[in-house]
């Protein structure tokens, strides 16, 4: 079962996700410029908001980090191992970051893993049976190269939610790929955009009658979008990730159930998070905390994933009466009318929830709040009702 998420969301002047430069990320789009949100950016707020963390609970969430060496350098003095070992005991971790067994002195890996608690705690328990009994000299003599050959840490480990839903890739064995369950657009404007230029100043409060001029000056670039995005989660793989790939062939009919009641928290939890949370990116200066004008939630058997974003391939203008956003949700509805049209891809449910935006061209499940929304998908995917 495939579930998708398609988004318009409209922002006051805001600058959400910066490039290189300090400029609000864009692209081209057909054949015009488009503000644009990277996935990475949308993934990382939804992930790290508050929203998310306490739905789903903080033993359930992994963390995605370059300290796994003092994690588990930390772990093993716990465990009882010396300082002086310990260290020897986090040099060699640092070589599990990487398939060629390299090591470092700084207690960081080369490159940030998605790690679980799970992951610490088992190097942890690794690297302690082989180094309890040894000399530093011999401590040192050990290659991390061979250690990521143990049969502790080949093979599947229990993984948290959000190595569940956004899948983890690394280069070393001693971690297992985890495939994403959850796929998503970068977002881009529906129009045109161009960027303009705040320019501020800022005042010494304490400035004499005899001052005058700016304490300092300055210039921000922003933009005013409205974006459409895009997210789907393949329900099948969220759940053989969660239980595991052989163990999810052996669950019992109740451990389904329950496996399918958590699976449908986890894609509650999400999309309330991707509705509710927009990325940090100069919020202190702009506060663009404007919620989604419409949200269309289809729910497919078939795994055909459909973007609608080439319904603004023409870029949408205001025109007369017309706002921007009904001008959006126009063109949005007519492309998904389209598509289902062309080529059958008819959803088994649907539900469209709309904000001061009318709807005069689809018939659909169309839901007057966005928890009524939640609760008819989430009783859905419970059942299995496809």
């Amino acid at each position: 079962m495939l579930v998708e998420i398609h988004v318009l969301q409209n922002h006051a002047p805001a600058n959400l996700n910066r490039d290189e430069s300090g400029s609000p990320k864009d692209c081209m789009f057909g054949g015009v410029r488009r503000g644009r949100i990277s996935s990475q950016c949308q993934k990382r707020t939804i992930r790290c908001s508050p929203l998310f963390q306490d739905s789903i609970g903080e033993s359930r969430l992994g963390m995605r980090t370059r300290k796994l060496p003092f994690l588990v350098k930390e772990e093993l003095m716990r465990l009882g191992l010396s300082e002086e070992l310990a260290k020897i005991g986090a040099r060699k971790a640092s070589g599990l970051g990487n398939k060629d067994g390299k090591e470092r002195d700084d207690e960081i890996t080369a490159q940030a893993i998605f790690l679980t608690q799970e992951d610490v705690s088992v190097i942890a328990r690794c690297l302690f049976r082989h180094l309890k009994d040894k000399t530093v000299k011999q401590a040192k003599a050990i290659k991390a190269q061979e250690l990521q050959k143990d049969p502790e840490l080949v093979g599947w480990r229990p993984v948290t939610v959000d190595v569940a839903l956004f899948g983890r890739m690394t280069t070393s064995t001693a971690f297992n790929d985890v495939e994403a369950s959850v796929q998503v657009g970068h977002a881009i404007s529906t129009h045109r955009v161009d960027s303009e230029f705040d320019y501020f100043t800022a005042v010494d409060d304490l400035m004499g009658d005899g001052d005058s001029g700016a304490d300092m000056i300055g210039d921000t670039e922003f933009n005013s979008c409205c974006y459409y995005k895009y997210f789907n989660v393949d329900m099948d793989e969220l759940k053989r990730n969660l239980a595991g790939p052989d163990r999810l062939k052996k669950l019992t009919a109740e451990e389904r159930q329950d496996l399918a009641r958590d699976a449908a928290h986890i894609v509650k939890a999400f999309i309330e998070s991707l509705v509710f949370c927009s990325p940090d990116g100069k919020q202190n200066s702009f506060a663009a905390r404007q919620l989604p004008s419409a949200v269309l939630v289809e729910v497919k058997k078939r795994k055909i994933p459909v973007s609608y974003a080439n319904a603004f391939v023409k870029p949408v203008t205001a025109r007369g009466e017309m706002d921007l956003v009904q001008a959006s949700v126009n063109a949005f509805l007519d492309h998904v009318k389209e598509t289902e049209k062309c080529f059958g891809l008819t959803p088994n449910r649907r539900w469209l929830l709309l904000m001061g935006c009318e709807s005069p061209k689809m018939t659909t499940d169309q839901v007057s709040t966005f928890p009524a929304l939640v609760e008819e998908l989430t009783a859905a995917l419970q059942q299995g009702e496809e």
